[in-house]
C-alpha cells in the first residue's frame, strides 16, 4: 500500500532505490575470439573475408529470411533500402515524426521529400490513418519506425502499401525480436533494416543489415550491390559498369566478426528487456497520472527504452517536478525522447538539405508547421522516459515501480 503522504526524498524524505543498478559487460572472450580470427585472415573485406558472411548466415537463419545485406550502419540500411526500392528525385516517403535523424537521412540523399504521419498517443508507433491520409501521386514509399522495441500496426499499414502500390521499409534498429502478431518485424514489409551501432540491443561499434523479404534472387543483388557503390561482386567476379549513383555502404570484417558473437546474446537481452518492460507496465497501469507505454496484445516488445506518459490534469506538478522527484528517489528518467518532433529541426524548417538551396524540397513546395502532427508534438511534451536494461535485476525493476508510484501518488489531485 501507497503512503501518499510519505515526504518525497527531494524534499527530505527517504530515498526508494538505495543499491546500484545492475551492470555488465557487453562483450567478451566470445568477440575476442572471432576478432582474432578475422585478422588472421590477413582480409578485413567483406567480400574476401568470411566473418560478414558468417554474420549474415546467423542473421538469415534467427529471423528466417533467404537473403540480407550487410552496411555500415542503421542510418546506411535504410539508405540502402531506399535506393533498392528505385526512391528518386521528387518522390515522397511517409514516416514518423518521432525517430532519429538516421530515419531520413536516405530520403533526402535519395533526393526525395519526408512526408510525416502522425501517431498513435499510446504506442508512439505511425496511425495507419494518418499514413493514408498524407498519401498523394508522388508518394513512393513507407518508412515505418518500430519505436523503441514495439511493434507498429503492419496489417493495416500492409493493407494501405498495397492499395496504393507503395513500398515498405521497416525501421526496426530500436527493435531486435519484436513481434507484430507471432511475426518478426522487419520481415513483414519489402526490407527491414537493423542498427547494429553502440546504442541498440546487439552493438558492432557500427553497422547494420537489410533484409529483402521478396526472396527473389533479382532483388537481393540490387540491394547488395546499391551497398557496395553498384559494383555487381558475386562470386569471383566483380561488375564495375555502373548505371546508377550509389554509396559505399560496406561492413569491414571486424563489425562482422563482433557482430557474430552478439547475435548469439541476441534471444537472452531482448527476453530480459521484454519481462522486464512487461513488469514495469503491470507495476504502474492503475496509478494514478499515468498513461502506460501500451503494447498491443499479441505483439511482443523489446523495449529499447521504456515510454510512459504523464496526464498532467490528474496530478498537482509538472513534468519537470515529477522528473526531478523521480531522479531523486533513485530511479534515472528523461524527460521525453527527442526534445521535438523531427519537423521542427531548422533542416526542415529552413528547409535547407543542402547549404544554399531548398531543394528537394522546392519540388512541391512542402513547409513542416508547428501542428502537423498534434498527437506526436503531445507524446514528446508528456512523456517520461525510463531506462530497461539487461543487466538490471528484479529488485531494480520493483524499485522503479515503488519509486514511480512513490511520485504519482504524492502529486495526485
Amino acid at each position: 500500500m501507497i503512503n501518499t503522504n510519505e515526504k518525497l526524498a527531494i524534499n527530505g524524505g527517504s530515498k526508494v532505490k538505495t543499491t546500484p543498478f545492475g551492470t555488465g559487460k557487453r562483450f567478451g572472450f566470445e568477440e575476442v575470439t572471432e576478432l582474432v580470427e578475422a585478422l588472421n585472415q590477413n582480409t578485413l573485406f567483406y567480400h574476401f573475408g568470411a566473418k560478414v558472411k558468417q554474420f549474415l548466415k546467423d542473421f538469415n537463419e534467427l529471423y528466417g529470411v533467404r537473403y540480407s545485406v550487410a552496411t555500415s550502419s542503421g542510418t546506411a540500411s535504410i539508405h540502402v533500402a531506399l535506393g533498392a526500392a528505385g526512391i528518386t528525385v521528387g518522390d515522397e516517403v511517409i514516416t514518423s515524426p518521432i525517430t532519429d535523424q538516421g530515419t531520413l537521412v536516405g530520403i533526402l540523399y535519395q533526393n526525395a521529400i519526408p512526408v510525416f504521419a502522425d501517431l498513435d498517443p499510446h504506442t508512439y508507433n505511425m496511425d495507419p490513418a494518418s499514413i493514408e491520409a498524407k498519401i498523394t501521386p508522388r508518394t513512393k514509399a513507407i518508412v515505418v519506425v518500430h519505436l523503441a522495441g514495439n511493434a507498429a500496426d503492419m496489417d493495416a499499414i500492409m493493407a494501405i502499401a498495397r492499395k496504393h502500390n507503395l513500398k515498405v521499409i521497416e525501421d526496426c534498429a530500436q527493435s531486435y525480436l519484436t513481434r507484430y502478431k507471432g511475426r518478426l518485424v522487419g520481415t513483414i514489409g519489402d526490407y527491414g533494416c537493423f542498427s547494429t551501432n553502440d546504442f541498440k540491443h546487439i552493438s558492432t561499434g557500427d553497422g547494420g543489415v537489410v533484409t529483402v523479404n521478396s526472396g527473389e534472387e533479382a532483388d537481393y543483388h540490387v540491394t547488395h550491390a546499391f551497398a557496395d557503390k553498384n559494383y555487381q561482386r558475386f562470386g569471383s567476379s566483380v561488375q564495375r559498369d555502373l548505371h546508377a549513383l550509389a554509396p559505399n555502404y560496406r561492413m569491414t570484417e571486424l563489425q562482422g566478426a563482433v557482430g557474430i558473437a552478439q547475435l548469439k546474446k541476441l534471444e537472452h537481452i531482448c527476453g530480459q528487456r521484454q519481462r522486464y518492460g512487461d513488469r514495469i507496465t503491470a507495476g504502474i497501469e492503475n496509478l494514478p497520472g499515468i498513461q502506460v507505454h501500451k503494447v498491443e496484445p499479441g505483439n511482443d516488445c523489446t523495449y529499447w527504452f521504456y515510454m510512459l506518459r504523464l496526464d498532467i490534469e490528474q496530478l498537482t506538478c509538472t513534468r519537470a517536478e515529477f522528473c526531478a522527484a523521480l531522479e531523486a528517489e533513485g530511479i534515472p528518467n528523461m524527460a521525453g525522447y527527442i526534445p521535438d518532433v523531427v519537423y521542427m529541426q531548422p533542416l526542415f524548417q529552413n528547409r535547407t538539405a543542402y547549404p544554399g538551396s531548398h531543394f528537394p524540397f522546392d519540388l512541391t513546395g512542402i513547409t513542416y508547421g508547428r501542428g502537423l502532427c498534434p498527437n506526436a508534438e503531445s507524446i514528446l511534451q508528456t512523456a517520461v522516459r525510463l531506462q530497461v536494461n539487461e543487466f538490471f535485476t528484479d529488485q531494480d525493476i520493483e524499485d522503479m515501480i515503488a519509486g514511480i508510484a512513490k511520485v504519482a501518488s504524492y502529486y495526485k489531485k
